[in-house]
């Protein structure tokens, strides 16, 4: 396994409103992306979500933690997916933000 992707995103929504936008995303995500990764796992315990998920015949698995001003993605990426984490690192980012954008 490689070194995990670790992707943290400011926000100044609190916790509770932050956590509520990312499980709407995640909805929509699946929604949109439905024939493309299969959701292997998808479990929330409080602010913190263990997932799993199935692409390009490779299994992805992360946590995802919401804080106060915060939220922190880690990603578990086989070998064969790493070379493409710098890209995926900047699309979360730019995605993240825009979902937890103070509007």
């Amino acid at each position: 396994m490689t070194k995990p992707l670790v992707v943290s995103i400011p926000h100044q929504l609190g916790a509770a409103e932050a956590q509520r936008r990312l499980q709407t995303g995640i909805e929509q995500l699946k929604e949109q992306y439905a024939g493309k990764f299969a959701v292997l796992e998808n479990r929330w315990t409080g602010p913190h979500l263990d997932f799993r998920v199935s692409a390009v015949g490779q299994t992805v698995s992360g946590t995802l933690d919401v804080a106060e001003e915060h939220v922190t993605l880690a990603l578990q990426l086989p070998w064969v997916l790493a070379v493409l984490a710098q890209k995926a690192q900047s699309l979360i980012q730019s995605k993240g933000q825009l979902l937890l954008e103070k509007k």
